[in-house]
Protein backbone atom coordinates (compact mmCIF):
# COMPACT_ATOMS: atom_id res chain seq x y z
CA UNK A 1 0.00 0.00 0.00
CA UNK A 2 1.44 3.27 -1.21
CA UNK A 3 0.91 6.38 0.49
CA UNK A 4 -1.87 7.84 -1.76
CA UNK A 5 -3.33 4.66 -1.05
CA UNK A 6 -3.22 5.30 2.39
CA UNK A 7 -4.16 8.96 2.45
CA UNK A 8 -7.07 7.83 0.46
CA UNK A 9 -7.87 5.44 2.92
CA UNK A 10 -7.73 7.70 6.11
CA UNK A 11 -10.17 10.13 4.26
CA UNK A 12 -12.58 7.72 3.55
CA UNK A 13 -12.36 6.75 7.35
CA UNK A 14 -12.22 10.53 8.96
CA UNK A 15 -15.99 10.74 6.24
CA UNK A 16 -17.55 8.01 8.20
CA UNK A 17 -16.40 9.63 11.34
CA UNK A 18 -17.89 12.68 10.69
CA UNK A 19 -21.18 11.65 9.49
CA UNK A 20 -21.65 9.81 12.38
CA UNK A 21 -21.14 12.41 14.41
CA UNK A 22 -23.13 15.70 15.31
CA UNK A 23 -23.31 18.07 17.74
CA UNK A 24 -24.61 17.82 21.21
CA UNK A 25 -28.35 18.89 21.92
CA UNK A 26 -29.38 20.81 25.00
CA UNK A 27 -29.76 17.89 27.33
CA UNK A 28 -26.76 16.25 26.23
CA UNK A 29 -24.70 19.22 26.23
CA UNK A 30 -25.42 20.00 30.05
CA UNK A 31 -24.78 16.27 31.28
CA UNK A 32 -21.44 16.51 29.60
CA UNK A 33 -20.89 19.56 31.33
CA UNK A 34 -22.38 18.12 34.82
CA UNK A 35 -20.00 15.41 34.36
CA UNK A 36 -17.01 16.90 33.39
CA UNK A 37 -17.33 19.41 36.30
CA UNK A 38 -18.25 16.55 38.57
CA UNK A 39 -14.94 15.32 37.44
CA UNK A 40 -12.73 18.06 38.29
CA UNK A 41 -14.08 18.42 41.46
CA UNK A 42 -13.17 14.95 42.47
CA UNK A 43 -9.91 15.22 41.56
CA UNK A 44 -9.22 18.22 42.66
CA UNK A 45 -10.73 17.38 46.20
CA UNK A 46 -8.30 14.08 45.96
CA UNK A 47 -5.61 16.54 45.21
CA UNK A 48 -6.74 18.79 48.52
CA UNK A 49 -6.78 15.44 50.71
CA UNK A 50 -3.80 14.62 49.58
CA UNK A 51 -2.07 18.41 50.05
CA UNK A 52 -3.66 18.26 53.71
CA UNK A 53 -2.08 15.06 54.46
CA UNK A 54 1.86 15.97 53.56
CA UNK A 55 1.60 18.85 55.56
CA UNK A 56 0.35 17.30 58.41
CA UNK A 57 3.37 14.79 57.72
CA UNK A 58 6.37 17.16 57.98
Amino acid sequence: MNIGEKITEFIKQSERVVAVTHKPRGPEYTQMAFITALGITIIGMIGFVINIGAHYLR
